[in-house]
């Protein structure tokens, strides 16, 4: 028996079932993939954006240094903290392939230790997430006989890590004890 696509209405309430079926504002519903997010650099001119070829993982490292700020009369016996100077970095890996131009671009910046303007990318939503400069610390490539051909490289941050407008990040309060107080997103905005 065939159901006439007017009938099927009457089991739909309103949209989406008020939300039984299908929750499109759940985090999962917005949650992003990792394969989606790439790691990019421009050339020497910055007219051209180019993806890093063979890219297979991807860590962005965000980190303050810890500054103590106990004295005799700080409560409770348990040693007090600020954040101070931060800094990034990014962990990349991936296949080796030879001729790419990005892979050329880095063992350029590498060899000549020059910095080189990077940017993370959500290619699903088709815009940037962070980006800035920095200089590749670390390019080693590995090549196990049993396995592919891999480059790792580390990138370290030589200023601030942008976010750019429109970005949702995930914000954590923590304790002086480095334990999360509260969590929230915030979406960032660009003023002028």
């Amino acid at each position: 028996m065939r159901f006439n696509r007017f009938l099927l209405q009457l089991f739909a309430d309103n949209a989406f079932d008020g939300g039984a079926y299908c929750d499109f504002s759940s985090s999962a519903a917005k949650a992003l993939a990792g394969k989606d997010i790439r790691l990019a650099v421009y050339n020497a001119d910055g007219s051209k954006l180019i993806a890093i070829g063979g890219q297979k993982g991807l860590t962005i490292n965000r980190s303050a240094d810890s500054i103590e700020i106990t004295s005799k009369d700080t409560a409770g016996g348990w040693k007090s903290k600020i954040a101070g100077m931060k800094e990034w970095s990014i962990d990349n890996d991936g296949l080796y392939v030879p001729g790419d131009e990005a892979h050329s671009i880095l063992s350029e910046s590498f060899e000549n230790s020059e910095p080189v303007c990077i940017k993370v990318i959500d290619g699903k939503r088709k815009r940037g997430m962070f980006g800035g400069l920095a200089v590749i610390t670390d390019y080693p490539l590995e090549a196990p006989y049993d396995d592919d051909c891999m480059s790792m490289d580390t990138w370290n941050g030589e200023a601030e890590l942008a976010a750019a407008s429109g970005e949702r990040l995930l914000i954590v309060e923590c304790t002086s004890e480095g334990k999360a107080r509260k969590a929230g997103i915030a979406t960032v905005t660009i003023q002028e």
